[in-house]
């Protein structure tokens, strides 16, 4: 007899989703948008494995819910932080993520927003097409330059060497600070030093609100700060202050503290020197496609008895 797979969406980019079916007996949640915990509890019981997103709510009750079968979380995602992993842990639940796919297609969208904020491109595009550029003048739309400035990078894993990859190309210094990698710069020099501070590390109970308002202040008035990691390492509040009173030159973010925002999404989009996108960092063909990949290889091995291949360190039983 198949053993039983939960999917949390009904489709997924690629034919991993449809490799997955081929072996297990696979339910699908087929229902709009994002199912809310009770729709999963009701399709989990009896289930070996989970294959969810990075935005999925994978807690005790959810883990319960499926019972003593359950033996796998495969997330189709980098970042794991919605998941209990300590319940995990205390009902032996593997829980995988897919780092290593992903790390290049995030870096070209983080040195994006570094351009369109830095540059200030999307009121240059407003601008024009609005109808408001009726002119050539020499003091509009100035941005700061990119080429030769100093990027800080926290966090340097995966998507932070690819992001020091690109800033070569620009001719940019690059510091970074992670201790446990060489060369790692005190966080409050590396936020003076400065000209672009871009973020690559998880969110776990160290690092959120790891920028809040002291560290913004640090930082220079003419800096830019990027997100691409996850909303709650920045104090979204003291950041729009900081903004709004000229603390801080620019921002462009891609993840938020709670996602979607919805129509919660005004007092951002209204924030001048913002640049604002909707959790799109890894949303290509190609590497969405590989996340679904691996997550289902992580699936597959662990059913079959084998070692994941990227499992989460903290959430492996011992």
């Amino acid at each position: 007899m198949k053993q039983r797979v939960l999917s949390t969406r009904g489709d997924l980019p690629g034919t991993g989703l449809g490799r997955l079916g081929a072996h297990v007996d696979l339910v699908r949640w087929t229902g709009a948008g994002r199912p809310q915990p009770g729709d999963l509890a009701r399709l989990a019981p009896g289930v070996a494995g989970i294959l969810c997103l990075g935005n999925d709510h994978v807690d005790a009750a959810l883990l319960d819910a499926a019972g003593p079968a359950l033996r796998v979380v495969s997330l189709a995602s980098m970042g794991y932080d919605a998941v209990d992993q300590a319940a995990a842990r205390e009902r032996g639940v593997v829980v995988t993520h897919t780092p290593g796919v992903l790390a290049e297609t995030t870096a070209d969208l983080a040195f994006a927003l570094v351009l369109q904020a830095r540059r200030r491109l999307g009121p240059a595009r407003d601008s024009l097409t609005s109808g408001g550029w009726t002119h050539f003048a020499m003091d509009g739309y100035l941005g700061l330059d990119v080429h030769g400035a100093t990027l800080g990078l926290v966090g340097y894993g995966q998507i932070g060497r690819a992001m020091a990859r690109r800033a070569a190309g620009f001719g940019m210094r690059v510091l970074h600070h992670d201790p446990a990698a060489p060369d790692s710069v005190p966080l409050p020099a590396l936020l003076a030093e400065s000209d672009v501070v871009s973020l690559h590390v998880p969110l776990t109970p160290a690092t959120r609100h790891l920028i809040g308002a002291a560290e913004l202040r640090t930082m220079k008035p003419t800096a830019t700060l990027v997100n691409t990691s996850r909303g709650g390492v920045v104090d979204e509040a003291a950041l729009l202050a900081a903004l709004r009173s000229g603390v801080l030159h620019s921002a462009g973010l891609d993840v938020f503290e709670r996602e979607p925002l919805g129509a919660d999404v005004a007092d951002l989009v209204a924030a001048d020197r913002l640049v604002a996108l909707p959790h799109v960092g890894s949303a290509t063909e190609a590497t969405r496609a590989a996340m679904v990949d691996l997550a289902v290889d992580n699936l597959l091995d662990v059913l079959a008895g084998r070692p994941a291949r990227t499992p989460i360190p903290e959430a492996v039983p011992a």
